[in-house]
């Protein structure tokens, strides 16, 4: 089945655009012009991705991203925001809310879709059986993309999920920040570590005292502890 992807952006120049590139890259996307249409569509059927523009009239994108995360149901979509080139603290608001990624504007269509394409993959089940990492009270569930502390679930993103996979899988050894853009994010060229240290940030809320077998490594990047 094609993934469904929700746009959602004010400009309908750049709908029609990125609508056909994504429709000919083999997506199903669907539309929204504003923040409340948006939200109304994911409920009613929610996508595998949403583009989310963060200007947007009445409701911004920074609030339907917070909305999102809060509610159960949409809290694990994978959210690509699209912001203005100098809006670097929108930016960060952004990932600090929930988002798993981010493209600044003006962008090229053709960049997109691949970031689209790279976003899809942290959302697919391992086909292993095996794959099932327990560490104390922590276990992650690869095939069922689920995380839990002390048989309490987690609710992760999608990049939350692959960033804490990532790191209990290479227990024990330091990843810097840009070995992580490099494997989590797909990131060719990283030059943004404060994508990194938001999601970490994130995801140690979540973890709860679990955290404490994230490391932060000054000056270099992150380590999952390799004492029981």
């Amino acid at each position: 089945m094609k993934s469904k992807i929700l746009l959602v952006d004010d400009e309908p120049d750049a709908l029609e655009v990125l609508g056909f590139k994504l429709r000919e890259a083999g997506f199903a996307p669907s539309f929204a012009a504003d923040g409340a249409k948006a939200l109304a569509a994911v409920r009613a059927a929610p996508p595998d991705l949403i583009v989310l523009d963060l200007m947007l009239p009445a409701v911004d994108g920074l609030e339907v991203c917070k909305i999102l995360r809060r509610d159960p149901a949409t809290a694990a979509i994978p959210i690509l925001m699209l912001t203005a080139k100098a809006a670097e603290m929108d930016r960060v608001l952004g990932l600090e809310l929930g988002a798993d990624d981010y493209v600044t504007k003006p962008y090229s269509p053709r960049e997109l879709v691949l970031r689209i394409k790279k976003l899809l993959t942290r959302t697919k089940a391992s086909d292993d059986p095996l794959a099932q990492l327990r560490i104390g009270g922590l276990e992650i569930d690869v095939p069922r993309h689920q995380v839990t502390v002390d048989g309490a679930p987690v609710t992760l993103t999608a990049t939350e999920f692959k960033l804490l996979e990532i790191l209990a899988r290479r227990r024990g050894r330091v990843q810097t920040r840009d070995r992580l853009l490099q494997d989590v994010w797909g990131y060719d060229n990283p030059i943004d570590s404060r994508t990194v240290d938001t999601h970490m940030r994130r995801l140690r809320e979540k973890l709860g005292e679990t955290a404490s077998l994230l490391e932060t490594i000054r000056g270099v990047g992150y380590r999952f502890t390799a004492e029981k």
